[in-house]
């Protein structure tokens, strides 16, 4: 019709750009969201190698910088890198365990270059191999993303929940009413806010919970201004500031499982993000975010950072905010960025209390695994044995978030995998998949039974997450008309 753009000339949401305020309060929310994820690793790893709270301190900026730059590699890409995906990246924490061992085993001075010298070799290995790696995606029907998605939620909620009872286990206030109380308000301002805002006030409403949170633990006690007076203006992560990079066997080994676990999770929040934001992650999708990952990974040791990869909460404030422009999460990608050059707006960002970000984790964090029982409901789980193999998957998966003690006499380089629920659900649901539906019973047709239920869900896991499911790419529909093929 005049005057009406063509289908095929429309943007798809993802490649759109919102007007300035929009683009910078949105990527802020997104900052808001992942903040505290970044600056725990380097919280931890720094004390383990024996580092004081200023080198701590420049380790945390270092951590912010680098993120900064895989979000805009993965955002924006270059050549065949980056999924060009609403998808924020950011420190590792299932690199966490082996980096505090390494630390712990070497001497003070050794023990940083050790670690940024396995990182390296871990990321470039994980380069040349995302491109195999990626082939994995055929082996993620709906009945195995929908388990690891419904996983990547719940396995986040002790986080939250963590962060709601103040973050600090050791603290005399750890879990006091205080805490609970300011978790428990500003869940209910978000929730409140979701409920009688519109439009744009609607989509940030993460955002101003978090602001009016924050406001209101000042007179409360619990908003500590003291990392804002102390922080400088500039501060650059300086190249290799630790010391030039050691190649130590063992630790690039325990490295390089790291990158493994982290690709495996990567690949299940792009499938995620992808089925959220309408724009399915096929294999080469997939081959970009892994290269992104990786590619990251490797450079941020030369500024002083870890191995990098996908968070899974800002999944869910794509899922919950309906935002699914990638150069809104590239604007948070350079906020990052002057975040890590600059310790006092880094600081500004440290106020929000850990018990108000935990309130409103539980908002997104949730979002996540519902979006995961959304995609179980296309997944026909009354056919063959796809309940079955959602309940192995989710049990097993489950046994790190229920029983964190359950593996505790087993290797410790086992942990590395065993310890994320992500990855071990990840692992049971593609065997038990493979065992089942590909290399099972045949069906009477001599198909296999995965054949029957993936050609009538994979299109559910394609499109918007409010709209009905729509036949395959290439099917036709009820009507015998092809059906369109989703917009990329």
């Amino acid at each position: 019709m005049t005057g009406q753009k063509s289908e095929g000339d429309r943007k798809h949401p993802v490649d759109e750009t919102l007007p300035p305020l929009k683009m910078f309060t949105s990527g802020l929310q997104h900052v808001a969201a992942m903040y505290a994820g970044v600056v725990a690793p380097p919280m931890i790893v720094g004390p383990a190698c024996g580092l004081n709270a200023t080198e701590t301190a420049f380790l945390m900026g270092a951590s912010l910088f680098t993120a900064g730059i895989a979000t805009l590699l993965q955002t924006l890409g270059f050549w065949k890198v980056g999924a060009k995906l609403p998808f924020v990246n950011g420190v590792s924490f299932a690199g966490v365990t082996p980096m505090v061992a390494i630390g712990k085993a070497q001497s003070p001075g050794d023990a940083l270059p050790i670690i940024f010298g396995a990182v390296i070799v871990a990321g470039v290995l994980g380069f040349l191999v995302a491109p195999y790696f990626s082939k994995l995606v055929r082996f993620f029907p709906p009945v195995v993303t929908g388990t690891v998605i419904t996983l990547i939620g719940v396995s986040l909620l002790p986080v939250a929940f963590n962060w709601s009872q103040g973050g600090n286990d050791r603290a005399p206030d750890y879990g006091s009413l205080t805490n609970i109380g300011m978790a428990a308000l500003t869940f209910l301002i978000v929730l409140v806010l979701r409920r009688v805002l519109r439009g744009f006030l609607q989509q940030i409403a993460i955002l101003l919970g978090l602001i009016a949170g924050t406001l209101i633990a000042i007179p409360v006690g619990i908003t500590h201004f003291s990392a804002l007076s102390e922080a400088s203006l500039v501060g650059f992560p300086t190249p290799f500031h630790f010391g030039a990079p050691q190649f130590d066997i063992a630790a690039i080994v325990s490295m390089c499982i790291v990158m493994l676990v982290c690709m495996t999770e990567s690949t299940a929040d792009m499938l995620a993000l992808g089925r959220i934001v309408g724009r399915p992650a096929d294999e080469r999708t997939i081959e970009g975010g892994l290269r992104a990952d990786t590619l990251g990974t490797a450079i941020s040791p030369l500024f002083n950072g870890f191995a990098n990869s996908a968070f899974a909460q800002n999944i869910g404030l794509v899922a919950m905010t309906k935002v699914r422009s990638r150069f809104v999460v590239a604007t948070g990608g350079l906020i990052l960025i002057v975040l890590g050059l600059c310790p006092v707006a880094a600081s500004v960002i440290s106020l929000v209390p850990l018990p108000v970000l935990g309130g409103a984790g539980i908002v997104l964090f949730g979002s996540v695994a519902a979006s995961g029982i959304q995609t179980l409901a296309s997944a026909a789980m009354e056919k063959g044995d796809n309940a079955l193999i959602v309940a192995a998957a989710v049990g097993i998966g489950l046994i790190p978030i229920a029983a964190p003690d359950f593996y505790h006499h087993l290797p410790k380089d086992l942990l590395v995998v065993l310890d994320s629920g992500i990855s071990t659900g990840c692992l049971v649901a593609i065997v038990l998949n493979l065992a089942f539906n590909h290399f099972g019973r045949k069906t009477a047709d001599g198909g296999t039974a995965d054949e029957d239920t993936a050609d009538g869900t994979a299109a559910a896991a394609h499109g918007d997450p409010e709209t009905p499911p729509q036949p395959a790419p290439g099917t036709t529909d009820e009507a015998g008309a092809p059906a369109a093929a989703p917009a990329h």
